[in-house]
């Protein structure tokens, strides 16, 4: 068998009752992180523009096609950029990116909650055991890339294709959607909370037809000279029969509203200024140590220059800034990722106080600085860093951090998550409202997807 076939016969082969019970309960919470960020983002301004201008395509009466719905309801999820990430050692993704697609299986047909799970559940694995096996970031591409292959698997998996018909369309996706990494460097733009959004809309076409006969290159794969493996520089040889849904309790959740590889820093930050009282006004440098994946994508390192931040898109990928403003504010929320609190004196001001380093000096060649710095050596297992703080009076203070609360060493609940869901969604919705989400997503196996998206949509689509 191909790796598409074997890919295929993954994503149609197991049903709920073979997922473990404690997969099944964090998969639900995963639901409900999503769930959080897909209510908030349709009250918020990129993508309601975003929204209007598929629109454009309809007449006012006409009802989103799926691959348009897929479309929004992903950037509902993924734009905030507050939902679930699974680290590799070379590579990261956000599972979470796949619920869009699933959600908007709803247009389509009426899905049991089980089914959706089970559909949800498949996607993730796929995705994660991609992105540890084949890290397609490491020449250039996005990591959505291989999310054309777990959405496609998951989409594919509800609208009841066959295991011919869905290597077809994993064929088709891996030919079509290859994304550039672009989207995350500095100076990052709209683009970066949207681009997983077109992916699903692409990936819901191309399901729609490889279900109709149509045909795509099923040893995708394989091909010699002009193959994935060929164009990726990489060999994908997965033995995807012994594969089962473990991968998933290493799935982890956000607490700051920030990029994941900052969360230890960020909790760290926030626990030395409240231990010691600091006053922003009196810090006069702060010093970060952190692993190499981090320095690059946040610390100016690959990705740029994050010392110039005036927009969200900028500010949650930017170390300098996050550890700024929470250092001035004990958190980061939205309120810290808007313009008029990024333009603030404070902040900008302290945000060029802040110095980040690795744990090596040396930051090529690549496997070589990762064996040296005891930072990246720990990582994914471990998101170490240290944090110096120090003030006028000459007082130095000093933190290390190997994980943070959300990280799978402490997973959040389901509780916990629900409080994320109201301190995100009170200002906007009847807390009413979001306890009959909540209620709807714990008991899921009682309920139709289409229930749960119906009760999360808060204008018609």
């Amino acid at each position: 068998m191909t790796q598409t076939e074997k890919i295929a016969d993954f994503a149609l082969r197991y049903h709920y009752r073979d997922i473990p019970s404690e997969i099944r309960s964090r998969l639900k919470i995963h639901l409900l992180d999503a769930a959080a960020s897909f209510i908030w983002a349709q009250f918020q301004e990129t993508p309601r523009k975003m929204e209007a201008s598929i629109r454009q395509l309809y007449t006012t009466a006409q009802p989103l096609a799926a691959d348009h719905a897929a479309q929004c309801y992903t950037a509902f999820i993924r734009y905030p950029d507050f939902m679930d990430n699974f680290l590799a050692k070379e590579s990261t993704c956000h599972p979470s990116d796949n619920i869009g697609i699933l959600l908007a299986a709803c247009h389509l047909k009426d899905i049991p909650g089980e089914t959706f799970l089970s559909a949800m559940a498949t996607a993730y694995v796929v995705e994660c055991v991609l992105t540890q096996n084949y890290p397609v970031m490491m020449a250039g591409f996005d990591h959505t890339t291989l999310l054309a292959f777990s959405a496609t698997a998951g989409a594919g998996r509800l609208l009841d294709l066959s295991a011919k018909a869905l290597t077809h369309a994993l064929g088709i996706a891996g030919c079509n959607i290859n994304p550039l990494v672009t989207s995350r460097a500095s100076y990052t733009t709209e683009w970066k909370g949207l681009a997983s959004a077109l992916v699903n809309a692409g990936c819901m076409n191309l399901v729609m037809m490889a279900k109709n006969g149509i045909s795509g290159p099923s040893d995708l794969f394989e091909i010699p000279e002009k193959g994935y493996n060929a164009l990726h520089q990489q060999k994908l040889e997965h033995e995807w029969s012994v594969e089962d849904f473990q991968l998933l309790s290493h799935c982890i959740l956000k607490t700051y509203n920030a990029e994941v590889h900052t969360q230890s820093v960020l909790e760290l930050v926030q626990e030395m200024t409240e231990a010691h009282q600091l006053r922003a006004a009196a810090v006069t440098e702060v010093n970060i140590t952190t692993f190499l994946t981090a320095y690059h994508i946040v610390g100016n390192g690959e990705y740029g220059d994050r010392t110039k931040v005036f927009t969200k898109e900028q500010a949650d990928h930017s170390l300098p800034y996050l550890a700024a403003v929470v250092l001035l504010d004990r958190q980061v929320y939205p309120p810290q990722l808007a313009e008029e609190r990024i333009a603030q004196e404070d902040v900008q001001s302290l945000l060029q106080k802040v110095k980040i380093h690795t744990g090596f000096p040396l930051h090529k060649p690549l496997k070589v600085a990762g064996i040296l710095d005891p930072y990246t050596a720990a990582y994914p297992d471990k998101v170490r860093c240290k944090v110096e703080i120090t003030t006028i009076s000459g007082e130095q203070f000093t933190g290390e951090k190997e994980d943070y609360k959300g990280f799978f060493t402490r997973p959040l609940t389901f509780e916990e998550v629900k409080a994320k869901m109201v301190r995100l969604n009170k200002p906007y919705v009847s807390e009413e409202k979001i306890n009959g989400v909540c209620d709807m997503i714990e008991q899921l196996e009682n309920h139709t997807a289409n229930e749960l998206l119906a009760a999360m949509l808060q204008h018609d689509l």
